[in-house]
């Protein structure tokens, strides 16, 4: 897909202007940011994740897995990753990894809202 195409599907899709924006690169930089986040403890609502988890969707759905940096955020996702037998969010239509669990170091809103919405005890 070309930059203009992928541009202009974050235009039509109603995505914030400075998503738009940053395009391809900023798709790739905002998912290894998040991934960041995680690993540090992520300090937002379940909500917020959640959006978060969109934006590896959009990612899978623009066919831009290959992108460099892309793998590398993955894996250390999935690191982080634990609860997989629960579905936090469906991000795509296939049973993407980045859908399933919660971060281990959950945290202060993040784990109370994973607590309210019954993905543990």
């Amino acid at each position: 897909m070309t930059d203009d195409e992928i541009t202009g599907y974050l235009e039509d899709n109603g995505y914030p202007p400075h998503i738009v924006r940053a395009g391809r690169a900023g798709l790739v930089k905002r998912w290894q940011e998040f991934v960041s986040e995680v690993e540090r403890g992520y300090r937002y609502r379940l909500h917020d994740y959640r959006n978060d988890l969109d934006l590896r969707g959009v990612i899978a759905m623009l066919g831009l897995e290959a992108e460099p940096g892309i793998a590398d955020a993955d894996e250390r996702l999935k690191q982080m990753l634990t609860g997989s037998e629960f579905r936090v969010w469906e991000s795509a239509d296939s049973n993407p990894f980045w859908d399933f669990g919660y971060p281990r170091n959950a945290s202060g809103e993040l784990l109370n809202d994973l607590r309210a919405a019954g993905f543990f005890e």
